[in-house]
């Protein structure tokens, strides 16, 4: 069972993370490079609700697989289990605070008519969108971090 439970648990890590890298550095500046802004940013708009959901699934089995991990090992691995709840706050803080608010934005935006509130709520977009970004560089950090203590069996 122990096995099942640690396939699980790198599975979950290896499709989070991997969605990650590749959300960031190959499919959006790919859908950026090859459509106009406006429909790019609604293709983007399209993905983001289901790569948020693989990381609420991924992460909510990464901490429960670490856990059962832990009380099977007898051995609480403290900086693992706090890297994990840190991620999956950020994963979902990014998902249904920032990107909702985000959405509700761009909504807002091609709803309004007057140049000057719709130039109000695109530099709000900015800046949520600043936010989404710095919230993903920290959790592909804190991935890498958790993965290399996984990969090396660093127990702590």
């Amino acid at each position: 069972m122990i096995h099942i439970i640690r396939f699980i648990h790198l599975s979950s890590l290896v499709v989070w993370i991997g969605s990650i890298v590749f959300f960031s550095f190959i499919a959006a500046p790919g859908i950026f490079k090859v459509l106009p802004r406006e429909t790019a940013g609604e293709v983007v708009g399209e993905i983001f609700p289901k790569y948020w959901l693989i990381g609420y699934i991924c992460s909510i089995a990464a901490l429960l697989t670490l856990a059962y991990m832990a009380a099977y090992e007898k051995m609480i691995p403290v900086i693992k289990i706090s890297l994990l709840v840190l991620m999956t706050i950020i994963t979902f803080f990014s998902g249904l605070a920032v990107g909702s608010k985000a959405r509700s934005i761009k909504a807002e935006i091609k709803a309004v008519e007057e140049p000057a509130k719709k130039e109000s709520l695109r530099m709000e977009f900015k800046s949520l969108h600043l936010k989404s970004v710095i919230l993903n560089i920290a959790l592909l950090i804190l991935g890498a971090i958790f993965l290399f203590l996984t990969a090396y069996n660093i127990r702590v």
